[in-house]
C-alpha cells in the first residue's frame, strides 16, 4: 500500500472507533453459546457494559458521534441485552425463561422506537440497565446461596415495563454519571461487586434503590400529569 493508502485506512479507522468498539463489546457474547457459557455472564455483563460506555466516550470527547454510530450502538445494546436476557432464561429455565423473553420483546420494542423515523430519546431505562440489575442479582446468589427465581422474575417484568414507559427515569445512576470521571466509576463500582461480593450488597442497594425511587416517583408524577418531556436516559 501507498503512503497515502495508509494515511486513508488509518483515517477510516480513526473516524469509526465508536462503531469499532460497540461492535467488540457484542463479539464475546458468542461464549454464552457454549455449553457452560452461564458462568461467563458476570464477566460478559461487566465487559459489555465497560464497551459500551467507552464508545459514547470516544463518540463524544473526539468528536465522532454520527447516526450511523447511534444506530449500530442501539443495535448492539439490543443484541447483548437479548442474548444475556436469554442466556439467564435459558439457566433457570421455567417462570424465568418466560420472563426473559418477555423482557426480550420489551428490548425489541425499545430499539425499534429508537431506531424509527421519529425517535423519542430520554424516556424510560436504558436496556443496560437490565444487564447491571442481572450482574448484581446473580453476584448476590452465588455470594448468598437463595432462591433467585422470584428477583430474576422481577427484575425482567419491572424493566419491561420501564423500557417502554413514556417518561423519563433521570435519577438512575447511569443516567446522572455524565462526566468521564463518573462513568469510569460506575465501571469500577460493578467490577468491585463481580470481584469482591462483599461490596456487592451495597452496590446493589444503590443501583436498585435508584431505579425503583425513578420509576416510582416519575412514573407518580406522569399519571398527574407533572413530568416533563425532557429525558436524561
Amino acid at each position: 500500500m501507498t503512503p497515502e493508502e495508509n494515511r486513508g485506512w488509518f483515517k477510516e479507522i480513526y473516524r469509526n472507533l465508536p462503531n469499532i468498539v460497540s461492535i467488540l463489546g457484542v463479539v464475546p457474547l458468542s461464549i454464552l453459546f457454549l455449553e457452560d457459557g452461564f458462568s461467563y455472564v458476570p464477566a460478559l455483563i461487566v465487559y459489555n457494559n465497560f464497551m459500551d460506555d467507552l464508545d459514547g466516550i470516544l463518540a463524544r470527547e473526539l468528536g465522532l458521534s454520527s447516526d450511523l454510530g447511534a444506530r449500530l450502538d442501539n443495535v448492539a445494546d439490543a443484541v447483548a441485552s437479548i442474548l444475556i436476557a436469554f442466556a439467564v432464561g435459558a439457566e433457570f429455565g421455567g417462570i424465568v425463561l418466560g420472563a426473559s423473553a418477555v423482557a426480550a420483546v420489551a428490548v425489541l420494542l425499545r430499539t425499534g422506537h429508537r431506531l424509527g423515523p421519529s425517535p423519542t430519546y430520554g424516556m424510560g431505562s436504558p436496556t443496560n440497565e437490565l444487564m447491571r440489575q442481572l450482574l448484581l442479582v446473580v453476584v448476590l446468589q452465588n455470594a448468598y446461596g437463595f432462591d433467585i427465581t422470584v428477583p430474576l422474575v422481577a427484575i425482567f417484568l419491572f424493566n419491561s415495563a420501564s423500557m417502554l414507559v413514556p417518561f423519563p427515569m433521570p435519577q438512575l445512576i447511569r443516567a446522572r454519571t455524565t462526566s468521564v470521571v463518573a462513568i469510569l466509576l460506575v465501571n469500577v463500582a460493578l467490577v468491585a461487586a463481580w470481584l469482591v461480593p462483599e461490596t456487592a450488597p451495597f452496590v446493589a442497594a444503590a443501583f436498585f434503590g435508584t431505579y425503583f425511587y425513578s420509576f416510582a416517583t416519575n412514573g407518580v408524577s406522569w399519571l398527574r400529569g407533572g413530568v416533563s418531556p425532557e429525558g436524561l436516559v
